[in-house]
């Protein structure tokens, strides 16, 4: 028997790094997409390396995540060219909930997308947008070293950068991710949230300008992503007295056009949102900040390509 029939015994070590790598990857990209598409690549990388040089490698999990970083950043670059181009604004890609539908709610859940993904606040919608306000250096330097640990000496490997350079993009993002938090508010119990989430739904259902009012922040902003695949407002909703009557004018047109949307409460990147669904068929999916009782932001992701893990059951 030749060595060709022989299995690779370091098979199930390599992609037992798989999760982590896309874990990293969806954190750096915010496109599940894209994290897929990355660590693909990264194999692809390993693999075409001869069996000698893999043997050489002393740490291939610390390969994977240098070479999957590398490609990241790569991604990342190329990604704010893509964005200038982008039909209105873009936003990241949500996730299903693993663990069913928001307590108190009806609808099934997607688990295999999140099932790769481990839900905590370095993936809830609030913090990846502003992840999206980042360089790509502070990106990779602030997740590598802030949400996974890496010491910065193997960050500045990695990125090919001095430690003294990655500590210091690491600590501008921290002032992106601090300047864009009340630390007077302190976070909102994912129940209340839920119900919350709730009351906003029988709102809308129910056009009720008033009630959606009280249950949004004054300075309340609202933005979609159709990414001209989908109708959507081309520019943010500002504004709570804005944001319900806007709100109020889509439950009208798609009840005039399309028949009630229907609204099921479902877990979003790990908080309480809502799915909007047409014929069964998800075609909106909204993510909420809540603060202080109130609601202060919406997004709501209505491009289908972003849509895909949330259509298979």
């Amino acid at each position: 028997m030749g060595s060709r029939a022989e299995p690779d015994p370091g098979l199930n070590a390599i992609m037992s790094e798989r999760r982590q790598l896309i874990n990293l990857a969806y954190r750096l990209l915010g496109s599940l997409a894209e994290a897929e598409d990355a660590v693909q690549e990264t194999y692809a990388r390993w693999y075409a390396m001869s069996r000698e040089q893999q043997a050489a490698v002393q740490s291939p999990g610390a390969w994977l995540t240098t070479v999957a970083s590398r490609i990241c950043l790569d991604l990342l670059g190329s990604a704010r060219a893509r964005r200038e181009r982008y039909v209105g604004e873009w936003l990241p890609e949500p996730l299903p909930g693993s663990a069913g539908p928001v307590a108190g709610s009806s609808g099934g859940a997607t688990a295999d997308p999140a099932d790769r993904i481990t839900l905590d606040e370095s993936v809830n919608m609030a913090f990846l947008v502003v992840l999206e306000s980042m360089t790509p250096a502070e990106r990779v330097a602030f997740i590598l070293h802030d949400v996974f640990g890496y010491p910065f000496a193997e960050v500045a490997q990695i990125t090919g950068r001095t430690p003294a350079a990655c500590r210091q993009l690491a600590s501008s993002a921290r002032r992106r991710v601090r300047d864009a938090q009340d630390p007077k508010t302190p976070a909102t119990p994912t129940a209340r949230q839920a119900r919350l989430v709730r009351d906003f739904k029988q709102a809308w259902q129910a056009q009720d300008i008033g009630a959606l009012v009280g249950l949004l922040d004054p300075g309340v902003t609202m933005t979609a992503d159709g990414g001209g695949l989908a109708s959507a407002a081309l520019h943010p909703v500002e504004g709570g007295e804005q944001v319900a009557r806007y709100l109020a004018d889509l439950a009208a047109l798609a009840a005039r056009t399309i028949g009630d949307l229907n609204l099921v409460e479902r877990s979003v990147n790990g908080q309480p949102g809502l799915v909007g669904l047409q014929d069964g068929r998800t075609v909106t999916v909204f993510a909420f900040d809540i603060a202080d009782g109130r609601i202060r932001h919406i997004w709501a992701v209505r491009n289908p390509d972003k849509l895909r893990p949330w259509t298979a059951t």
